[in-house]
């Protein structure tokens, strides 16, 4: 268990105002339908986000307007992405955060839940750089190739 230091209590609230502000743009429309500037106010503007190229958003998103297409791409591919429990652990300056997800994707309707494990490192309490971790990449691409 992490020790709480007035560093983990900050870097705990970044997160979670990220957090915050990816549930508002999605629900303001996202992607072509909402401001992307709440979100961005939390991402470093060098942000990199690293996805297997096993799945069907692989690759390396960079700077804001990666992460507004990884977004995009993201909403393309998923019918709905809920994120449920999460639980986080804290270094100097980053997050490790195991989420249990609930998702439908477009293509086939399949329904599909899954832990993802999030490697985030901060900047002066941005997102800098985000690498996740899927449990079975496989079957995320199976449910999404129509």
């Amino acid at each position: 268990m992490t020790t709480r230091t007035a560093e983990t209590d900050r870097l705990s609230a970044a997160l979670e105002d990220f957090y915050a502000a990816e549930a508002a743009y999605l629900a303001a429309g996202g992607p072509g339908g909402a401001d992307f500037s709440g979100v961005a106010r939390h991402l470093d503007p060098d942000v990199i986000l690293h996805q297997d190229p096993g799945l069907p958003y692989s690759g390396t998103w960079r700077g804001h307007d990666g992460l507004e297409r990884f977004m995009a791409t993201m909403s393309r591919t998923w019918e709905r992405f809920d994120i449920g429990e999460q639980d986080y652990w804290f270094g100097d300056s980053t997050v490790v955060v195991l989420s249990r997800i609930r998702a439908r994707a477009r293509a086939t309707g399949t329904e599909l839940e899954f832990p993802i494990l999030q490697h985030i490192r901060f900047r002066d309490r941005r997102l800098a750089e985000v690498r996740p971790f899927y449990w079975d990449t496989s079957a995320i691409a199976r449910a999404c190739s129509g």
